[in-house]
């Protein structure tokens, strides 16, 4: 992989484990996601009218990507409520390079060798984060992980056909970006608007790194295999882990520093590719 895409996914990688620190560190973590949420949707209609509209060929795919983004968010709410974050989030997030590897092989994608044993490795080390966790139910976070793997596909294809990925991000962010943020005001919306007031800057920061996180993980996808980029992306949680040391002052048990490792070396040999 080009140094520079290389460097490019791993920005992307930091900035998507920046936002998700944000979130974890607010008073209410469902908020928080709501605020981000919202933010990204109000900034991406903030940019859009400077943008190109994305090509016909692709809205059907945006569109697609849209109900899978919205199923995506009910489904983690979901798997959150019911199964430990410390056992879902590992299975979620390293089972879904894998799997689309898989499905990337079997549309056409097939990647060599060294790119298997790179995203086996990153995979390896994710799914090692949930060795000591809690037990629970195994099918919500697989299903998850499933779902995960299908809008990235979508996505990838989406942006390729855009020829525009990052107003394709935008228009993605905004159409699925909405429902969240309208249904807690329904709900909750004095809670809503005080947090809101209170942490804002906060989602302002959160929202631009999210956006700009998956923009440019969007536009590696354009350029280089999606599963590569996948699981360089799942490197987030390396920078999760750092996050969580350094700035949170968090006590990391020894098998996810090992675990770590694991990543370290997968992320090196997709490099190497």
């Amino acid at each position: 992989m080009p140094l520079s895409l290389f460097l490019l996914v791993l920005l992307a990688a930091a900035l998507h484990a920046s936002w998700n620190a944000i979130v974890k560190r607010g008073p209410d973590k469902f908020l928080g996601t709501v605020l981000v949420t919202g933010s990204a949707a109000l900034l991406s209609a903030a940019v859009l009218p400077w943008l190109p509209l994305p090509a016909p060929q692709s809205l059907p795919w945006l569109a697609a990507s849209v109900m899978l983004q919205v199923a995506y968010y009910a489904l983690v709410a979901r798997c959150y409520q019911q199964v430990d974050m410390s056992l879902a989030y590992p299975l979620m997030r390293g089972c879904a390079p894998i799997l689309v590897a898989l499905a990337g092989s079997l549309l056409g994608q097939p990647l060599p060798p060294l790119a298997w044993a790179g995203i086996v490795l990153v995979s390896t080390g994710i799914l090692c984060m949930a060795l000591g966790a809690r037990g629970g139910q195994l099918r919500l976070p697989l299903l998850t992980a499933l779902m995960i793997a299908t809008y990235t596909l979508v996505d990838a294809q989406g942006a390729r056909l855009s020829g525009h990925a990052l107003g394709y991000t935008l228009w993605l962010f905004l159409l699925s970006g909405l429902p969240l943020p309208l249904w807690a005001l329904l709900r909750r919306h004095r809670q809503v608007l005080a947090y809101a007031r209170a942490h804002w800057p906060l989602g302002v920061v959160g929202g631009i790194g999210t956006t700009a996180s998956y923009a440019m993980a969007l536009w590696a996808m354009t350029q280089v295999p999606v599963a590569m980029v996948s699981a360089l992306r799942e490197s987030s949680i390396l920078f999760a882990l750092l996050i969580s040391v350094f700035l949170l002052h968090e006590r990391v048990p020894r098998v996810r520093w090992l675990a770590a490792t694991l990543m370290v070396c997968g992320v090196v040999v997709l490099r190497q590719v």
